[in-house]
């Protein structure tokens, strides 16, 4: 696909990935979380290394599904939006069968760049790291979506900056847990 294409034009540079690709080596599951204006290069990235997604079931959310497909992910169609519960039992699910999860916090309707729970929570039930990933490009395509989605240009630089890996402890309090998504947040949006 044209996708495919540019992203294999791109210059990828990706800092402290060493602690992900270790942990992915391992076969250890991780849940990777990247806002939804600059998913395309994490997916890429990751692709066929037995990681699942949640898409929508919006006509958008069909395109990206197709991709990912194509890409080697395990694609779960629903929506953080209708039936959230279901949406985390399905990747709770994922990941008891071995998969790596990949999640926009932000979306799938935003608002974008404000991390909500589902990541968190998703580490917390299953015991597996989470892993922030920051995106940013040098020349890009800027679309007019709730999300200003972004698209590299051809042959532009691409950093992907992870954070280290994040241990959320199933025995914190709400209140804990909301000072970790909140801090999860500030990480992403450095």
């Amino acid at each position: 696909s044209i996708v495919s294409v540019l992203c294999k034009t791109v210059n990828i540079k990706r800092i402290n990935s060493f602690k992900i690709d270790e942990l992915l080596q391992k076969k250890q599951n991780v849940v990777l979380a990247f806002w939804h204006g600059t998913m395309l290069m994490p997916w890429y990235v990751h692709r066929n290394q037995k990681f699942s997604a949640l898409v929508s079931q919006s006509k958008d959310g069909s395109l990206l599904a197709n991709s990912l497909s194509k890409w080697g992910y395990k694609v779960e169609r629903g929506s953080s939006h209708k039936g959230g519960k279901e949406a985390l039992n399905t990747l709770l699910d994922n990941i008891d069968k071995s998969y790596s999860v990949s999640i926009t916090p932000d979306g799938p309707t935003g608002p974008p760049r404000i991390m909500k729970a589902g990541a968190v929570i998703a580490a917390q039930r299953s015991s597996v790291p989470l892993v922030l990933c920051g995106v940013a490009y040098k020349k890009k395509y800027v679309f007019n979506s709730w999300d200003k989605f972004e698209i590299p240009k051809f042959f532009s630089g691409v950093t992907l900056k992870y954070s280290d890996p994040i241990i959320v402890d199933n025995n914190l309090s709400r209140e804990e847990t909301s000072e970790i998504i909140k801090k999860c947040d500030i990480i992403l949006n450095k």
